[in-house]
């Protein structure tokens, strides 16, 4: 491909930015990204607060984010943020130690079968699964990976294994079919908490794309990274280190694909391109968008869940000492419940803690925002933190996916086969998964193999 070509990138998030970034170590100078916030990141979204940046959306990352660390060895930085720990509460708010058998003598056979359906899920995945961890989705519901190894290296890889067809059952279903369903009490933490859905209707593609064994082990082990300034630095970082810096503020109308060019209105103004990169919610291309019927019909089969957060100050002696899990509100019969409670910074009281709960399963109504965020500030109460005052608030679009029925049914492989199609060429979470890795991950192999 020409490399003088004129590239629009919608989305200054990690997928956009990252898409910037291996564009233009590939040579390609001319390209735009164009962001309709005022700031960059996405949902990497570190506001301040007394002095200190804190996180209303992701918060840390692990030693295999690869993606990640290329970033960060680009911009010059690296993960030198505070170091996080955790504790337990049951839903009355009685810290509890569910993985220590000696706090629980009556919880040892159970964590013995734990440890073994542990040990046994690292071989099936590393066998019958083979492949089942490369990024993105492309073959996988045909039986065949294609991609880039979850290693240092990230080599390239593909083959045919004819199990992975596994990974459209939802995430429950795959343990008990492979009699491992004792595993989902250690996924649970970084998947459901994390915002991403349930285990009776997340596939288990997503869930182990994203927590393939190794990234599990990371964050089972506690080595996590995080950032001083927050993860929006990162791309923050990555924004002011591109030749290009996004366009901030750009509100695009409308999107017109017409004779091999991308026609874009921005604040007003037609801009001409050859080729667009579409990093922002797919589900929403188009509204604003030229679609055409195959993109509307694959595009409408995207859900997300709706994951908010809440930033709350406390008073000193209510401030919790530690972060806190609570894996009995991580069930679809508690949803819109509190489900985990960070504290960032543990050598100071003066800041805020942030809350996170889900409202949404896909067999149950979907719970009002304002229900959702008094049952979590009730939650805190039973937890003996109460909120003296909430200082910032938000609900996400977050982690668009697929059912299992579409996912069954080919659904990336027929997006995966639209690419280039129209000039247009699609990534952003849902092409992978949605956490600031996996989707910069997806996009460095999109340029790869496109340009």
């Amino acid at each position: 491909m020409d490399k003088n070509i004129k590239i629009a990138i919608i989305g200054a998030g990690p997928a956009g930015l990252s898409a910037g970034m291996y564009l233009e170590q590939k040579g390609y100078e001319n390209y735009t990204i164009l962001e309709r916030n005022d700031h960059v990141g996405g949902k990497c979204h570190s506001p301040h607060y007394n002095g200190r940046r804190y996180e209303m959306g992701a918060i840390m990352g692990v030693p295999s984010y690869y993606a990640v660390h290329d970033v960060e060895e680009f911009c010059g930085i690296t993960h030198d943020g505070p170091k996080l720990n955790r504790n337990y509460k049951d839903k009355h708010g009685k810290v509890i130690e569910p993985f220590n058998p000696k706090a629980n003598i009556l919880r040892a056979p159970h964590l013995l079968k734990m440890k073994n359906q542990m040990k046994k899920f690292a071989e099936l995945l590393e066998t019958k699964y083979k492949g089942y961890d490369v990024n993105g989705h492309r073959g996988v519901a045909q039986g065949r990976y294609d991609g880039y190894a979850v290693t240092p290296g990230r080599e390239k890889v593909s083959g045919e294994n004819p199990n992975l067809k596994d990974l459209a059952l939802p995430f429950k279903e795959f343990c008990k079919l492979n009699g491992v369903d004792l595993v989902q009490e250690i996924w649970i933490g970084p998947f459901t908490s994390f915002g991403y859905g349930y285990f009776d209707e997340i596939p288990a593609a997503y869930v182990l794309k994203y927590l393939d064994f190794q990234t599990t082990m990371n964050f089972v082990n506690i080595n996590l990274w995080t950032w001083k300034e927050g993860t929006q630095f990162i791309w923050e970082s990555l924004n002011a280190k591109l030749k290009n810096h996004a366009r901030l503020n750009s509100d695009i109308t409308k999107v017109e694909r017409k004779d091999g060019k991308v026609y874009i209105t921005v604040n007003g103004t037609v801009e001409e391109y050859d080729k667009l990169i579409v990093t922002a919610p797919l589900q929403y291309f188009p509204d604003y968008a030229d679609a055409r019927e195959d993109e509307k019909d694959f595009f409408s089969k995207i859900d997300y869940e709706r994951y908010d957060v809440l930033a709350v100050e406390t008073k000193p002696e209510d401030h919790p000492e530690i972060s806190y899990y609570v894996f009995d509100n991580m069930t679809p019969e508690r949803v819109g419940h509190l489900m985990v409670y960070y504290r960032r910074w543990r050598d100071e009281v003066n800041q805020v803690i942030t809350t996170y709960a889900l409202r949404k399963h896909k067999d149950k109504p979907e719970i009002p925002y304002e229900q959702c965020k008094e049952t979590v500030l009730c939650d805190l109460q039973d937890m003996g933190n109460p909120a003296s005052a909430v200082v910032n608030e938000k609900s996400w679009y977050y982690f668009p996916h697929v059912f299992s029925k579409d996912y069954a049914d080919g659904w990336y492989d027929k997006v995966e086969a639209m690419q280039g199609k129209y000039d247009t060429y699609y990534a952003g979470e849902v092409m992978s998964f949605g956490d600031m890795d996996e989707t910069a991950e997806y996009s460095r192999e999109l340029v790869d193999r496109f340009f």
